[in-house]
């Protein structure tokens, strides 16, 4: 359904060249939530940008069933792709009723008559557990649950194939997070609709996710089907990363990858490699590692890895 192949975006800062997205490659199929997960800073929301078309790429290639995506159509393909971010109060404009604000899409894209554009609103605040009795208060009057839950309205009024939901339930209190996770994976079976769950938040894309994309430094440094990377990540920058999930019970915690390097993790950080961007903060560099970019190869039915010494188990 959506190809992503070389994707570069770079932006100049005074005289140094920002390497936001660095060469991404990702094949994203109907149907499945891809998980994007990373530092701050490691690209998954300049790579969404990309795809909704509100930036331009450098350079590299987006293709959405079939056809090439450019920032020019990007009206074109509003329908068919959607996003629900961070914080609703983005999506949400303050000044506008939830009616008006999820009426939008549907007025642009289809019916234009009052009363039928009412009773679809309505049917969408119920398919995201709203009453409809809201669709005339304002999102100042709600709490940040029932906020995202009218932004997916919203996002599913265009009757999108995809949607991008970038940090969707950071901004939630837990009890609220995992009523929004339910719901979206009713939404998902209802609707066939593909995901792209970008977040920080490891525990919940181990649960949302069936695929999950490691990034670092604009790259995607792993990849591939989300229990095996728990259960055996190859980058040592994964390992790292998985070694912070807390966890509860003993059994888990022995199966949880273990971080054992005892240098500060910024350590050396300053220090410029021309190789792979990790190097200064590896247990395993070496020369090699400094001097060129590894290139991303498989160690398993679609697991792949961009490390020349990586946790082969």
């Amino acid at each position: 359904m959506l190809s992503i192949h070389d994707l570069k975006k770079h932006y100049q800062v005074q005289r140094t060249v920002v390497r936001a997205l660095d060469g991404v490659d990702l094949e994203i199929n109907k149907g499945e939530c891809v998980g994007i997960v990373g530092e701050s800073g490691s690209g998954k929301t300049t790579l969404a940008k990309l795809i909704l078309g509100v930036e331009s790429p450098t350079s590299g290639e987006l293709i959405f069933s079939g056809s090439t995506l450019m920032p020019k159509r990007a009206k074109a393909l509003r329908k068919k792709i959607q996003v629900v971010q961070q914080n609703p109060m983005l999506t949400l404009n303050p000044k506008r009723t939830i009616m008006q604000t999820i009426s939008l899409p549907i007025r642009i894209h289809g019916s234009s008559n009052r009363r039928q554009t009412r009773d679809e609103v309505a049917k969408l605040l119920d398919t995201v557990g709203l009453a409809p009795e809201i669709m005339d208060r304002y999102p100042s009057s709600l709490s940040g649950g029932q906020r995202q839950r009218a932004a997916l309205a919203r996002a599913l009024a265009a009757e999108p194939e995809v949607i991008i939901l970038d940090e969707p339930t950071s901004a939630l209190d837990v009890s609220v997070q995992a009523r929004i996770l339910f719901l979206l994976r009713e939404l998902q079976q209802r609707f066939s609709l593909t995901f792209i769950f970008i977040t920080h938040d490891l525990s919940v894309v181990r649960n949302m996710a069936s695929r999950l994309a490691v990034m670092y430094r604009g790259k995607i440094i792993e990849a591939g089907e989300t229990r095996r990377i728990f259960a055996a990540p190859m980058h040592h920058y994964t390992t790292m990363l998985l070694s912070s999930v807390p966890v509860v019970s003993e059994e888990e915690q022995l199966i949880k990858p273990k971080w054992t390097w005892t240098r500060s993790l910024f350590e050396g950080e300053e220090r410029h490699s021309n190789g792979c961007a990790f190097a200064p903060r590896c247990p395993k560099e070496t020369v090699e590692c400094w001097e060129q970019i590894p290139e991303n190869r498989s160690v398993g039915e679609q697991h792949s890895v961009g490390c020349y010494h990586p946790n082969l188990r």
